[in-house]
């Protein structure tokens, strides 16, 4: 074995995910399928259920346009989670994180304010 070798860790680029005709990573497959997911709607509307040519494009473009508004929407220059954290906001609502004024109104005013002074309908204990 010749020990004249150098041995040295080198950057071949696999921090990056790359671009497909603008978009980042693998969104490019989203889009696929949502095109494909289209194109089979569509031809299955026009052969299997004779469904008018209008309607049937129409109805096909739906699952082309949903794919378009989350990769544009949710994922594209965002950073990385942001659409499932987004989804949970809507569907679980707010995680750990400060209150909006108003919000609700049994806890403190300000962080040093003891809880038995800030409870409403009480005066405060001294």
């Amino acid at each position: 074995m010749n020990s004249d070798l150098r041995l040295t860790d080198t950057n071949a680029a696999s921090d990056s995910q790359g671009r497909t005709w603008g978009l980042e990573g693998n969104l490019f497959w989203y889009l696929v399928g949502g095109l494909g997911s289209g194109i089979t709607t569509f031809f299955v509307l026009i052969v299997i259920m004779k469904a008018g040519l209008l309607f049937s494009f129409g109805f096909a473009l739906l699952p082309v346009l949903l794919v378009l508004a989350y990769i544009y929407g949710l994922r594209q220059g965002k950073p990385p989670g942001y659409d499932r954290d987004f989804l949970e906001r809507i569907l679980s609502g707010g995680g750990f994180g400060p209150q909006a004024p108003g919000a609700c109104t049994h806890h403190a005013k300000h962080p040093l304010t003891p809880y038995e002074e800030s409870t409403p309908g009480e005066p405060p204990s001294r």
